[in-house]
């Protein structure tokens, strides 16, 4: 009896406790409903201010004492020729006021999966970037990937090659990775920098199908594929595979080839196209002497270096989760955590 009452009460907390979860996800799908329409936000960094605290803090930290106190006084006393300067262009405004003004450097990240998924976001950071900047602006993108689907990445150039249509500098930096479908995004660039272990080229096309025929055969299994037009299907992975299909899939590869050569040489006239599209890939020095890329360099160096010059500013399109989402994970993760105290406490179940 002892045993069926503790049962009967722990049954009746899960069941409450399952109920009260049914109800939170139902009041949060009926809100995450009214926020549908926006999926994602754009997060934007002074990344001008961080680079000024990290020397700062490493300043103070190598002064002494009576060089610290020397150097926060001359920097009170820079700070009070700024803010008279400043009120001095309040007053002349004009052709000299917008001389002292710092030229912008946007700073995008893409760091690309096989679907280039990654594009929609980086739409968002591309309009957000033309909606403000001018000629003497720069945009810098830290860009990896290893490449992927054709029309994927096809699309996330042509956004990059929005940039360059407005005449905006346009500098892409490969710190680790840029091949195929990802170089194809780096060659639409003015200015390529390439750390000296990157990997960069790999300007080729390749498909691989497994087929199951076979396989299906031996087992009597039958296959039965329609189709309306001689090739909608060229190559099958459970159909039989003809020589024709094999010869018209190879066609379809070699002008997807081309038009990726054409691609890269219309944006980077210079290179041996016929040297450099041969599938192969190259690491950064080599990319570098056969015009693959402009420089050796790592974005951190560009960027420390571009921060005397130009304001940097960091622009993300940043998805968001949605309350049904977060609050179904959060109630998934304190149901497994109330049942197993359960358990532990009432030792109905062995441990």
């Amino acid at each position: 009896m002892e045993f069926l009452y503790e049962y009967g009460l722990f049954l009746a907390k899960v069941v409450t406790f399952v109920l009260a979860v049914v109800v939170i996800v139902a009041v949060g799908a009926g809100a995450a409903m009214k926020q549908k329409a926006r999926k994602g936000e754009l997060e934007i960094e002074d990344l001008s201010e961080h680079f000024e605290e990290v020397e700062l803090e490493v300043t103070h930290a190598l002064l002494t004492k009576d060089e610290l106190k020397e150097k926060e006084k001359q920097d009170k006393k820079a700070e009070k020729e700024k803010a008279k300067a400043a009120k001095a262009a309040k007053v002349n405004k004009g052709s000299d006021e917008a001389a002292k003004t710092k030229p912008r450097m946007f700073v995008l990240d893409f760091n690309g999966s096989i679907d280039a998924k990654e594009v929609s976001g980086l739409r968002e950071e591309v309009s957000a970037v033309l909606a403000v900047a001018k000629p003497e602006d720069e945009v810098f993108v830290k860009l990896e990937s290893g490449g992927g689907m054709v029309h994927g990445y096809g699309l996330a150039s042509s956004q990059l090659d929005r940039i360059r249509q407005r005449d905006i500098p346009l500098t892409i930096s490969v710190d680790k990775v840029a091949a195929s479908g990802g170089y194809m995004m780096a060659c639409v660039a003015n200015k390529i920098i390439a750390a000296p272990f990157a990997i960069l080229g790999s300007i080729g096309v390749i498909a691989q199908v497994p087929n199951f025929n076979k396989l299906l055969k031996k087992n009597d299994i039958d296959f039965e594929q329609l189709t309306a037009g001689e090739f909608k299907r060229t190559l099958t992975m459970f159909g039989e595979n003809t020589d024709k299909g094999r010869e018209k899939f190879v066609e379809e590869l070699e002008e997807t080839h081309q038009l990726f050569k054409d691609f890269v040489s219309e944006h980077r006239p210079s290179l041996d196209i016929a040297k450099v599209a041969t599938g192969e890939h190259w690491f950064g020095t080599k990319a570098k002497a056969l015009g693959l890329v402009d420089d050796i360099q790592t974005s951190d160096d560009y960027l420390f270096a571009a921060a005397k010059t130009h304001k940097i500013v960091g622009l993300k399109y940043a998805t968001k989760k949605g309350l049904a989402e977060k609050l179904s994970k959060a109630a998934s993760m304190s149901a497994d955590s109330f049942i197993s105290r359960l358990i532990q406490r009432n030792r109905i179940f062995p441990s």
